[in-house]
């Protein structure tokens, strides 16, 4: 079910960019999208180990949409991000989380302004010890501020999608 919702929600969004609903803007020359996403991925990583909701939204679009096993989260300003992720980031402090590492991360890019990556991170404890693994799939937009995150799915790490 959650594979179909991601495979739906990049349809979507690829259909848009086709029928020209989605505005199109060319690559720059030179310009490589799949470092520039999988680079923003690692430094929101690197920002969510702060635990500090503010650091990680500005690699949001607005509006953005969060799938988990809790359910969906349709998020249409950082405030409303703000909200829904303040929960989890509680739950991690408590457990002694302290940073989180992507040993998987694979990215497509599907067109001018829309990529998908699917990766498996690890998060650990302040003393190394693992914490936890799992796996989450990104939607991203290319905006005039660069590459935002649009869609996340939280899913089982041997889920994640391998991509060409």
């Amino acid at each position: 079910m959650k594979g179909l919702i991601l495979i739906f929600t990049a349809l979507s969004l690829f259909t848009g960019v086709a029928l020209g609903l989605v505005p199109h803007m060319p690559l720059a020359a030179g310009q490589d999208d799949k470092a520039g996403v999988t680079s923003l991925l690692n430094d929101y990583a690197r920002a969510f180990g702060k635990l500090d909701v503010q650091a990680i939204l500005p690699y949001y679009h607005e509006p953005s949409v969060l799938i988990t096993t809790r359910g969906v989260a349709t998020m249409s300003t950082h405030a409303a991000m703000a909200v829904a992720f303040k929960p989890l980031m509680d739950g991690l402090r408590a457990r002694g989380y302290d940073r989180s590492e992507f040993t998987t991360l694979n990215v497509k890019r599907l067109s001018a302004t829309t990529a998908l990556a699917s990766g498996a991170a690890v998060r650990y404890k302040a003393d190394g010890q693992e914490l936890e693994r799992l796996g989450a799939t990104y939607v991203l937009h290319k905006t005039e501020n660069g590459w935002k995150i649009a869609v996340t799915v939280g899913h089982d790490v041997e889920n994640v999608i391998r991509l060409e």
